[in-house]
């Protein structure tokens, strides 16, 4: 089943994305390696706030996000969270067994989901060890998982600024993996290794100049 976008998730895209690319110098490499219908979720790093918004933005299909159960305290932002990006909460750290259901439901009737498996932003800009979860909802799912990688995010938007700044930000989209008849361990530990490799070919092939002057 082939889900299209929406006119508000169109206009979100057309909005954001050439200031995305004025502000953040963003470049997305890969996004060809997602399918263009069925079920399919994509594993990536977690840097700042900036990632499910900057994620989608070349995306010919609707994401769908899991964001902590906090973030959906104000009103308004709890509504643009559901409305514009899809997305619905999760207890962190308390085995939301509701959002883990929610989630296969979704990638079983065909929506292209998002899962960041480190559970929370990263701390220090580097790829935090990923939660468990992930391997279950993928054993369950029975669906595409293509890894993604964010780099630059984290300097432009760290979890310790109220507001983000000028840095340059890359993401990449990898080809599916392949993950059948690999047990819960061996899953999460394949998709671990691969979004490392993948973030550190990321920040050796593209490297703007703040990134070589080690600016943060």
């Amino acid at each position: 089943m082939k889900i299209q976008r929406s006119l508000s998730w169109k206009l979100l895209q057309t909005l954001v994305r050439p200031f995305a690319v004025l502000f953040f110098d963003l470049k997305i490499y890969g996004s060809h390696h997602i399918p263009p219908d069925g079920g399919v979720l994509i594993v990536s790093n977690h840097q700042s706030l900036l990632d499910p918004i900057l994620l989608p933005l070349h995306l010919r299909r609707p994401l769908n996000f899991i964001a902590k159960s906090e973030l959906f305290s104000n009103r308004v932002f709890a509504w643009f969270l559901r409305s514009i990006l899809n997305a619905f909460p999760v207890r962190q750290g308390q085995g939301d067994v509701r959002a883990v259901k929610e989630t296969i439901q979704r990638l079983q009737e065909g929506h292209l989901m998002n899962i960041f498996p480190e559970g929370a932003r990263t701390l220090d800009g580097e790829i935090a060890p990923l939660l468990g979860g992930v391997a279950l909802i993928i054993e369950r799912a029975k669906v595409v998982v293509v890894p993604a990688v964010i780099v630059g995010a984290y300097d432009a938007w760290p979890i310790h600024r109220k507001f983000f700044r000028r840095r340059p930000v890359r993401i990449e989209f990898g080809p599916p993996m392949e993950l059948v008849g690999l047990d819960r361990d061996e899953t999460l530990a394949a998709i671990d290794g691969r979004l490392r490799h993948m973030f550190q070919e990321l920040r050796a092939k593209d490297r703007p100049a703040s990134w070589k002057n080690g600016a943060a």
